[in-house]
């Protein structure tokens, strides 16, 4: 897909996405040695878009599967059309068991799910397998056979091996420790925050009507906040936010007022937003 580490970052950027000389190089290393690349980092940072990206610049179909506590092996694999299969069963009265069964676990009757279409067929995709972290353990167990061989067994069907490999981005949060053994079989990328001069040029790229001194004082005062004891600190995303809204209200600088007014963009509770106002001193920074 790429054919440089300067390939990764100058394609990544055409769509949007400004990639750091870390992100740029392993992306590159898991598409050239065609490993899953499991992404951590804090929440807002770019891990969901990075995959997106990757799609975007491959021309590739994004299966995404979204992982949460209690999802099974019936969400992210597959499972059957049973409604369907009554009705099939209903309609055939006259069969023998042996002869329905043969009909009602076909290809008609299955239903797909993120990791079964991921490796089926011959299109590019990119599989996103988002917070893999709030899964249960179990699932691991079920992505490690998947990321092993990129083969999975239907039962009444058969085993279904990947003929293109996809390429895989697993996203992680931290808030439950992933396992050694999906660790290694990934290559690792952590994303943090940006530094202050990637982070303006983000804010420029995607708050196109913002100004460059608009653009310095929002990142200045995030990087604040983030240096302050805070429950949630602002992401990138929130920074992105926030200088959309200050374009939106028409405010060429950064004041108390509309400080105050706006902080409730970038900060998601209360305590952090009495923190910030009593604490923010605009002119020293």
């Amino acid at each position: 897909m790429f054919t440089s580490v300067d390939d990764v970052s100058e394609r990544l950027a055409e769509t949007g996405y400004l990639a750091s000389p870390a992100v740029a190089t392993t992306v590159f290393l898991a598409d050239r040695l065609g490993k899953p690349l499991l992404v951590e980092g804090p929440a807002g940072v770019g891990k969901t878009e990075l995959a997106k990206a990757v799609a975007r610049v491959a021309g590739a179909r994004l299966v995404r599967l979204q992982c949460y506590e209690g999802v099974d092996e019936s969400r992210a694999l597959y499972e059957w059309n049973h409604a369907k299969q009554l009705l099939r069963i209903s309609a055939g009265r006259g069969e023998t068991w042996d002869e329905a069964r043969t009909d009602i676990f076909g290809e008609e009757f299955l239903l797909p799910r993120p990791l079964l279409t991921a490796i089926r067929g011959d299109d590019a995709k990119v599989l996103l397998i988002d917070e893999t972290d709030k899964a249960d353990v179990e699932v691991e167990g079920l992505l490690l056979e998947v990321l092993s061989d990129f083969q999975v067994t239907v039962p009444e069907l058969g085993t279904v091996t990947a003929t293109r490999r996809p390429f895989v981005v697993l996203t992680s949060n931290a808030t439950r420790e992933l396992s050694e053994a999906l660790r290694r079989r990934c290559l690792f990328l952590h994303i943090g925050f940006p530094d202050a001069e990637l982070e303006r040029r983000i804010v420029r790229l995607r708050v196109p009507g913002v100004d460059t001194a608009l653009a310095e004082s929002v990142v200045r005062v995030v990087g604040a906040l983030r240096a302050m004891d805070l429950r949630k600190a602002p992401s990138v995303a929130e920074t992105v936010d926030w200088a959309r809204t200050l374009l939106a209200l028409g405010a060429g600088t950064l004041d108390e007022t509309v400080v105050r007014d706006t902080l409730g963009v970038i900060l998601k509770h209360q305590d952090d937003i009495q923190k910030a106002a009593a604490k923010l001193d605009l002119d020293a920074l």
